[in-house]
């Protein structure tokens, strides 16, 4: 992964750029919302956007907590210098354990095995495993069932193992109309009561992902756990992001060729696309190998106007139909995500396009590509 903060962009031919006060706004907007603490979900490279800034951006802006998919990412960010709580949202491999204790970060236990695994490194190497609880309310992935967690939190009263906190996960967030997570909520919630009421209830409640920070505020509990949102991504299919949340990251590349073909001329691998008459046809260095799928119909953005990407996609390169910019020459910025003048192209839209979600855009963007950070 290559990072940088104060570069000459003109050394590239195509760059991400990752506005981190953008990032920061977003955080605070979150808190602003809420009320309530943040944990920054930044998992799978900082959803593309690079781990280590995007956690520390993500610290400047309020967040408390950072909360990642593994345990090898969550020593990514203790070696950045990340002091911040940190919580392993998924499987921890009991080996691991001695580094989460070493490294102060907290784990995810989601059944009773696991924890009993646990228990036999922690009293093999010592110290205190702080841990979360995950609840199965609805998702139908990990998490104990709401009738099994009150004897194991008992159970494990008076050990090595500090639970701390409790955490559920929502299937249906991004549907504001649907049954399932007000049902998730109720189920949780009634889990809650009962632990309060025989003293069992850990300190720290969270539940809300993006989208029901959006959709259902009965669901903020102690804190929130942002992720495609703090990125400046819509986490309801359809719906733009509210606007006091700012996009984070655009991509953007440089014209290195620009030819006029004749009619008939077949355009990249296969020749699927053939000029219809004479054609300005450009080159930009982007390709599937940076993650830019080959899918029909795509757009970008040169001289403030939307052209279409023309032929196949090829590893390295794609072709622009660039009629409708006559001034447009060699070395002129050319943007697939993001604005230029009065246009946008959006990730939401890129997405569409590919037939997916925001998420699976910037997660597939690849590390070949340098990271450009502007403050």
């Amino acid at each position: 992964m290559i990072y940088f903060y104060l570069v000459d962009i003109n050394t590239y031919s195509t760059w991400l750029e990752i506005d981190l006060n953008a990032l920061k706004n977003n955080v605070a907007e979150v808190i602003k919302m809420t009320g309530r603490d943040v944990m920054a979900v930044i998992k799978a490279n900082g959803y593309g956007h690079g781990m280590r800034p995007i956690a520390q951006a993500c610290v400047a802006g309020g967040a408390t907590w950072c909360g990642v998919a593994r345990i090898e990412e969550a020593l990514v960010l203790r070696r950045a210098g990340i002091s911040n709580r940190i919580l392993v949202l998924g499987f921890t491999p009991a080996s691991k354990i001695p580094e989460a204790i070493e490294n102060n970060i907290t784990v995810a236990i989601f059944n009773a095995e696991l924890a009993q695994t646990y228990l036999e490194y922690v009293r093999i190497h010592g110290g205190t495993l702080r841990a979360h609880v995950k609840v199965e309310t609805g998702m139908g992935r990990l998490g104990m069932p709401v009738e099994v967690v009150a004897p194991f939190l008992r159970a494990l009263k008076n050990s090595p193992i500090q639970i701390e906190g409790i955490f559920t996960h929502f299937a249906r967030a991004d549907e504001a109309d649907s049954d399932s997570t007000p049902e998730q909520i109720r189920l949780f919630n009634s889990l809650l009561h009962d632990l309060d009421q025989q003293g069992l209830k850990p300190e720290i409640v969270h539940a809300a992902n993006s989208a029901a920070i959006l959709n259902f505020p009965a669901s903020y509990y102690d804190l929130t756990r942002p992720g495609d949102l703090i990125m400046g991504m819509s986490p309801i299919e359809g719906k733009p992001l509210p606007a006091q949340f700012k996009p984070v990251l655009t991509w953007k590349a440089r014209l290195i060729s620009l030819r006029t073909f004749p009619a008939g001329q077949g355009i990249s691998y296969g020749s699927k696309y053939v000029t219809s008459k004479e054609e300005r046809i450009g080159v930009i260095p982007i390709g599937y190998g940076d993650g830019f799928r080959r899918v029909d119909g795509q757009q970008a953005l040169v001289g403030g106007k939307r052209v279409n990407i023309v032929g196949r996609v090829c590893m390295d390169q794609c072709m622009l139909q660039l009629d409708d910019v006559p001034d447009a020459k060699i070395g002129d910025e050319v943007v697939l995500v993001g604005g230029q003048g009065s246009e946008f192209i959006t990730i939401d839209e890129v997405a569409q396009r590919w037939g997916t979600i925001n998420y699976e855009v910037v997660c597939g963007l690849a590390e070949r590509l340098p990271r450009i950070y502007i403050e």
